[in-house]
């Protein structure tokens, strides 16, 4: 069993950042990757960003490259998202996930646990 707790979501202007945290119950050595994913009202569940636990490789959707980036603290079982230049379309709940093994890292589906999720707005 992994607990996973977010924190850091919020209002922010156009143009604003946030630092999204994830807080696990388990070492990075557990899990494969951590990832971050997005759901808007009407909308399917995306991946926003992903990292590796064995060798801290990094990846983003498209759409956030150059102003997001994914980091961790292994001594404090912690992952964040640090979100810069946002812009009204980063609106969305925020989750990060788990996974054990490795495949298709931004499809929700192969992933085992979820955080309760936090909310993001960006809005004038």
């Amino acid at each position: 069993q992994v607990q996973l707790v977010e924190s850091g979501g919020g209002l922010v202007q156009p143009g604003g950042s946030l630092r999204l945290s994830c807080a696990a119950s388990r070492d990075q050595f557990y899990y494969y990757a951590v990832g971050w994913f997005r759901q808007a009202p009407g909308k399917e569940r995306e991946g926003v960003s992903c990292i590796v636990s064995m060798d801290s490789s990094t990846y983003y959707t498209a759409s956030v490259k150059g102003r997001f980036t994914i980091s961790r603290d292994n001594a404090k079982n912690t992952v964040y998202l640090q979100m810069n230049s946002l812009k009204p379309e980063d609106t969305a709940v925020y989750y990060c996930a788990t996974r054990r093994l490795s495949g298709a890292l931004f499809n929700p589906r192969e992933y085992e646990y979820w955080g309760q999720g936090t909310q993001v707005t960006v809005s004038s």
